[in-house]
């Protein structure tokens, strides 16, 4: 019977622990600096080759592109309505 309630109470305290190193890692991950810097992570991952370090102009070109023809069609409708 002791040997019962010390292994329960163990088990118990184990329990306890996982659960808070869990709490703390979803605080960690939550945390709105993480998130920012998780973010720029993946930003830069787009633009550069996270293994080399080299650019990846296909999509440097595309979102290039994209602006310069945002760029345009602003342009444009001002000429328009104008």
């Amino acid at each position: 019977m002791s040997n019962d309630v010390t292994s329960l109470e163990r088990d118990i305290e184990e329990t306890r622990e996982r659960l808070a190193g869990t709490i703390d890692e979803l605080l960690h991950r939550a945390h709105p600096r993480t998130i920012v810097s998780r973010e720029v992570y993946t930003m830069k991952a787009h633009f550069v080759d996270p293994r080399t370090g080299s650019p990846r102009t296909d999509n440097i070109l595309k979102v290039a592109g994209g602006v310069i023809g945002a760029v345009a069609l602003f342009v444009l409708i001002r000429r328009v309505a104008s």
